[in-house]
């Protein structure tokens, strides 16, 4: 994450017209000699070992947290105070008693926040989103989402931050299905109760401090989640880490009374739509390639037919940040869309350890 938000924050003055050229003043991080050479790689101005120390800067205007999810409540909390912007990665803390936490202090200190899913911004979703409030697809009946990655099926790999419950809170539906949560918010709507199983595969692995001893798993390592949203859709969510020969699928299909949208994260750039208003005898999935210059954020990257790829997406979001701090209006998701995250997050946990569904 640090190398894709460097990445986004050198970049996006190059491609979009923005308020202001970010300065990338200061890296922080614990180990100074590394921190040195990614600073020197990405263009920092200086790095710092300790946080508490930028925030006392007055020449820093924006912090970025792109740390593990344990460390993200008490850092947002205290760089608000201190007035700065807030770009935070995702998910967005341990629990909504947290996200709750940092969406108060962001609010009481009036700065800008945003909670980076972002997946939202590319431009296939963002077309998605748009043929949904235009009505193309109709009244919405099925949302079915899945994240699914193949790390976890080794037995060798270490037992890291993310498989202990106090850094990292949950598995894949935490950590993956935290996205997949937002695309629904994004472009169906408020769940309303939810249903989940989950399990283990692979109960203990080698220690990251000491490979020679075993510690137990923490987290899930696969869930599936049974979804009711508000408006009275029916989804489900399947998140794992053990789906062998998957990299990085994420994948969302939407299904509505006058036609049907489907996306792939890794074929990104391609949205797949299915209209009731086509002849009959022509019916059936089209694949839209999202890289003409009226497609979102598309005419800022390069001509039609020419892709972008993973880290665009930081970059688009970083522009609307900007852009937002300018204005100062809203941008979404902000830590007001982690605090639903978190709440069907949780949900989800509860629901999978009493086997009752959880209304939300």
């Amino acid at each position: 994450m640090g190398r894709a938000h460097s990445n986004a924050w050198r970049q996006v003055g190059r491609f979009f017209d923005v308020p202001a050229e970010p300065r990338l003043k200061v890296a922080c991080g614990r180990d100074e000699a590394a921190l040195k050479e990614f600073a020197d790689r990405w263009g920092w101005e200086e790095v710092e070992t300790d946080w508490r120390k930028v925030l006392e800067r007055d020449d820093v205007d924006v912090v970025d947290i792109s740390l593990p999810t344990h460390l993200h409540c008490e850092i947002a909390e205290a760089a608000a105070k201190a007035g700065k912007h807030l770009f935070c990665e995702k998910p967005a803390a341990l629990t909504a008693a947290e996200a709750e936490r940092m969406l108060a202090a962001a609010e009481k200190a009036g700065v800008v926040h945003y909670l980076n899913h972002n997946y939202r911004r590319a431009p296939a979703v963002m077309l998605a989103k748009q043929l949904i409030d235009e009505g193309k697809i109709g009244k919405i009946f099925h949302w079915r989402g899945a994240y699914q990655q193949s790390w976890g099926a080794d037995p060798a790999r270490l037992l890291n931050w993310k498989l202990r419950k106090a850094t990292a809170g949950g598995g894949p539906w935490w950590d993956l299905g935290s996205h997949n949560v937002d695309l629904a918010h994004f472009l169906v709507g408020d769940i309303a109760s939810v249903q989940a199983m989950m399990t283990n595969f692979i109960k203990e692995r080698p220690l990251e401090e000491d490979p020679a001893k075993m510690g137990e798993v923490e987290v899930e390592d696969a869930a599936l989640v049974l979804a009711e949203f508000s408006d009275g859709a029916m989804g489900t969510f399947e998140m794992t880490r053990f789906a062998t020969g998957r990299r990085n699928r994420h994948t969302f299909e939407i299904y509505g009374s006058e036609g049907a949208l489907a996306w792939d994260l890794e074929d990104m750039n391609r949205l797949e739509f299915s209209s009731n208003d086509d002849a009959e005898h022509c019916r059936g999935f089209r694949s839209i390639l999202a890289t003409e210059q009226m497609h979102p954020y598309a005419g800022n990257w390069w001509p039609p037919g020419h892709i972008i790829g993973y880290e665009h997406t930081f970059v688009n979001a970083v522009a609307d940040f900007l852009q937002a701090i300018d204005s100062g209006d809203r941008i979404t998701p902000d830590f007001r869309d982690g605090v639903r995250i978190m709440k069907v997050m949780e949900a989800g946990l509860e629901s999978a350890e009493t086997g009752r569904k959880i209304a939300l």
